[in-house]
């Protein structure tokens, strides 16, 4: 028995040494130098990288990593000014988001990626997708683009000078409205308080940016395929969004709120991996 388990030694000890590798890092931002943290794990390709939505961080992306991860190498990123990411931007863009997620990808030297985005990082990942055209082989943005041609109303000045005025107070409100109604109040109050936690001065400036933000134009430059996973909470308009991206698809989860990959993470992330292996089959 010891010489099978001596002779078995090098096979084990190749097996652990393969295994792929957690790796937690820091990467300038190709826009200014702020620090970026990133998580990676897993292996198989395409790559899929995850990217969090206004007041949020790549925590928010755990099941889908577990998950993911499995069969793919998966990477997660706290914007700048969220998480574990640097705060001293002076320009909060969607744009020098883009160079956040850019300098990841590049670090990390990821040839054929997949972006998964939710919310104000639908634009981050159209905005990629445009600085890395070769290496972003599809995308999955996650309860946005209802809309590419809406516009800010008197509505959205209205919520901007609330939260000037009380931000914790108007972006609980603001938050709790993301839910449709019989939704987990715990999860509900969750998201409520750590999203009214948010710096008011960095999150304000980046929910100006992204209202600001020209979707239907950055949309219609984009080639690779698109296929949004979204809520029914808020109506898809598939018309709108074909004009200016005829390869724009839509899967809509019934009885779900602004947080699919949340509130109903086993169905969200069925219909994920569905989206990746059907615009971008693994090698």
């Amino acid at each position: 028995m010891r010489f099978i388990a001596l002779m078995l030694l090098p096979t084990v000890a190749l097996a652990c040494c393969s295994a792929p590798r957690a790796v937690d890092g820091t990467v300038p931002s190709l826009a200014d130098g702020v620090p970026i943290h990133y998580h990676a794990e897993g292996r198989g390709q395409p790559a899929v990288v995850f990217v969090h939505g206004w007041s949020c961080d790549s925590r928010y992306w755990e099941s889908q990593v577990k998950e993911i991860g499995a069969t793919h190498q998966v990477v997660t990123l706290d914007l700048a000014g969220h998480g574990q990411s640097g705060r001293d931007r002076a320009d909060w863009s969607i744009p020098a988001f883009a160079q956040d997620v850019r300098a990841v990808i590049e670090r990390l030297g990821l040839e054929r990626t997949v972006l998964v985005g939710h919310s104000l990082s639908g634009a981050v990942i159209l905005e990629t997708s445009r600085l890395l055209p070769d290496r972003v082989a599809a995308l999955i943005p996650v309860d946005t683009f209802h809309d590419v041609e809406w516009k800010p109303g008197p509505g959205v000045d209205e919520l901007l000078r609330a939260m000037q005025d009380d931000f914790p107070a108007a972006t609980r409100h603001f938050v709790k409205g993301m839910f449709p109604q019989g939704a987990d109040p715990a999860l509900v109050e969750r998201m409520a308080a750590q999203m009214s936690a948010a710096p008011p001065d960095i999150a304000i400036a980046i929910l100006k940016a992204g209202f600001a933000f020209d979707s239907a134009t950055t949309l219609s430059r984009v080639k690779q395929p698109v296929r949004c996973i979204n809520g029914a909470l808020f109506p898809t308009r598939l018309d709108a969004n074909r004009r200016h991206a005829p390869q724009f698809e839509a899967v809509i989860m019934p009885g779900v709120g602004h947080f699919p990959m949340i509130e109903r993470s086993a169905e969200f992330n069925r219909l994920l991996r569905r989206a990746i292996e059907d615009l971008v089959p693994s090698t």
